[in-house]
């Protein structure tokens, strides 16, 4: 499996843990964000994340920014990118159970260090139900 992840000047501590909690499932990390907490803009780490899923480079994506709402708008541009903006395991389980979502985004400002790995080890291990939902799914893109 691999994933992507990009973050801005608001994760670089999230992404940090996030890659060692991936790397020790040995799970290839393939790494869009930044390290520092210097201001940047959102755009330059999303975008990668998103194309590299819409076009199948990676099988899943992360993204974490202060709010996840400018990552998530980016990388829901892409048709093939169903992004979910997430701060509890419960809503990660839904996104994952019936919305098929390929990029989790997460709240630097709004979820703990802990609170987010127990998200993303949520992401992984939940599967797409499809059946009535997967007709539903397939009405997001807008093409």
């Amino acid at each position: 499996m691999k994933i992507a992840i990009g973050n801005d000047h608001a994760g670089p501590d999230y992404k940090h843990a996030i890659v060692a909690l991936l790397e020790s499932k040995k799970i290839t990390v393939e790494n869009h964000g930044t390290d520092t907490f210097d201001s940047v803009d959102y755009p330059d780490f999303a975008n990668p994340v998103a194309k590299a899923v819409n076009e199948s480079l990676a099988d899943f994506g992360i993204l974490i920014c202060g709010s996840a709402n400018g990552v998530a708008m980016t990388a829901n541009k892409y048709p093939n990118v169903r992004a979910g903006l997430c701060w509890t395991s419960e809503i990660v389980e839904l996104i994952r159970l019936h919305n098929n979502a390929n990029i989790l985004c997460i709240p630097a400002r709004f979820t703990s260090i802990p609170q987010a790995l127990k998200m993303v080890e949520t992401f992984l291990n939940t599967d797409f139900e499809g059946g009535r939902h997967q007709k539903r799914v397939a009405k997001i893109k807008c093409m």
